[in-house]
């Protein structure tokens, strides 16, 4: 009798089910004025998955939202919870897949979904990194969220795809540091190029830019009649990139003013040389 009975309510759940998916297949669109409350957390859980197969983002948004609302004490609700955050992601809209993420966070920060939240929270600022020429506001807040991830859930299956982005955001920044100081140099505003170009050796020296930076800075500083700066920037360039192209062009200006690229002074670049290089703190 009791498989009986099991066998039948499983049943008339998926008539049920059958039945709200019915609803929408005539239209082409979702009904949300249907009463959900007959239907179990399960049942709408299932309708949003449902919807997300169909890449109708925001209508499975509204599904995994209505298991939180009436069924807020169930377990399946802060599944729900992430899930909106995840349909809204899908469907870029990111500001309401950020506040479902936060949202999470701040109640069950401490359970299995936490990890893929703030990964969501992340990317819904790393997914609109505009190209260089934009505002980098979001690219700073991509890094803060990124780095949430990887220090709170290191063993997370997230944690190295976190890593991944923050070095390409860290880079974006870097890039649009060389692009303005760039913009600078040509137009013969050298002090400004030159604080830049500092910025990139200084701040983002683990990035892909630094090579260019420092022979910027070469020329930069021969332009500006810093001998003693363009010298020490070109022996760093030498001693940490001398394969690159970007010594080479820095060894041609320098030898063709008969300088040669060796630490001089007691400027900023040179204290860099002596720490990094010679290993001198003091």
């Amino acid at each position: 009798m009791i498989g009986f009975r099991a066998t039948t309510a499983r049943t008339v759940g998926a008539v049920l089910l059958v039945a709200m998916l019915a609803s929408c297949s005539g239209s082409g669109r979702t009904d949300r004025d249907e009463n959900l409350d007959q239907y179990s957390a399960e049942q709408i859980f299932e309708r949003g998955e449902f919807e997300l197969s169909r890449n109708r983002n925001d209508d499975a948004a509204y599904y995994f939202s209505e298991v939180e609302r009436l069924y807020p004490y169930e377990e399946l609700a802060r599944r729900a919870l992430v899930m909106q955050a995840f349909a809204y992601h899908k469907g870029r809209d990111y500001p309401n897949s950020r506040s479902a993420a936060q949202r999470y966070l701040d109640f069950y920060r401490g359970d299995d979904d936490a990890a893929y939240a703030q990964y969501l929270l992340a990317l819904s600022y790393y997914d609109q990194i505009e190209d260089v020429g934009r505002d980098q506001g979001l690219t700073f807040q991509a890094l803060q969220a990124l780095r949430e991830v990887i220090e709170n859930y290191p063993d997370s299956e997230y944690a190295n795809s976190a890593i991944l982005k923050f070095d390409l955001a860290f880079d974006h920044l870097a890039s649009k540091e060389m692009e303005i100081g760039r913009y600078y140099l040509k137009r013969k505003h050298y002090s400004a190029a030159v604080n830049r170009f500092r910025t990139v050796v200084e701040d983002f020296q683990t990035t892909s830019h630094t090579a260019e930076a420092l022979h910027r800075l070469v020329e930069a500083y021969l332009s500006l009649g810093l001998d003693a700066e363009a010298q020490t920037a070109g022996a760093i360039l030498g001693h940490n990139y001398q394969g690159s192209e970007w010594y080479e062009a820095s060894h041609a200006l320098l030898t063709g003013k008969g300088l040669r690229a060796h630490s001089v002074g007691n400027n900023w670049l040179a204290q860099i040389y002596r720490q990094s290089i010679k290993g001198q703190w003091l």
